[in-house]
């Protein structure tokens, strides 16, 4: 599997910005996806993890009611709404596929990874 994630870039503490991954084979393969971020100087954080149903999400605390996280098997797509964006959010946001099913904050659960893009939010 590979993937690729797009929609980074300069936002102003407050705004939006949608992430995209787009897996080069079918997301419906049983698998839950997730987005993990990394901020400079930082070790790689969990952020969000779909179930492979997309009926299951769950989120890091700090982007609880800001992030959403969601999926579309047909077009082997997930996605991640970041709205209310804050300075703290700046980072490399990966998505990754998950061995599993079920979603999960584990680094180790997650086979595979995308390149990451960068998200910068200005104060």
């Amino acid at each position: 599997v590979q993937l690729q994630a797009s929609g980074g870039g300069l936002v102003q503490a407050g705004g939006s910005l949608r992430l995209s991954c787009a897996a080069s084979r079918r997301t419906s393969s049983n698998n839950a996806m997730g987005w993990f971020r990394q901020a400079p100087g930082k070790e790689r954080e969990f952020v969000a993890a779909i179930s492979w149903r997309g009926d299951r999400t769950h989120y890091t605390d700090s982007v609880k009611g800001r992030f959403t996280i969601s999926r579309d098997n047909a077009k082997n797509m997930v996605y991640l709404q970041m709205n209310s964006l804050k300075p703290e959010d700046t980072a490399v946001y990966y998505c990754a596929h998950s061995r599993f099913s079920y979603g999960s904050s584990r680094q180790a659960d997650f086979a595979y990874w995308g390149q990451g893009t960068l998200v910068t939010v200005s104060s």
